[in-house]
């Protein structure tokens, strides 16, 4: 999976505050995500991370 710093994904399962979105803070062996709802950042292993992710909604556009 191509992820990149500051993408937008959508996981599979809802976070407790309702938000599925997620940005990416950190990559790397483990993958930093921050919800975008309520703030929350958790880090999961990087195979655990692509599991869980559903789509790219969209991508940091390089300038």
């Amino acid at each position: 999976m191509d992820l990149k710093l500051n993408d937008r994904v959508e996981l599979k399962k809802l976070h407790p505050c309702g938000g599925k979105t997620w940005s990416i803070l950190r990559l790397g062996m483990d993958i930093k995500l921050k919800c975008e709802t309520c703030g929350h950042e958790l880090m999961l292993p990087r195979s655990k991370a692509e599991k869980a992710i559903k789509k790219i909604l969209d991508e940091e556009v390089a300038q």
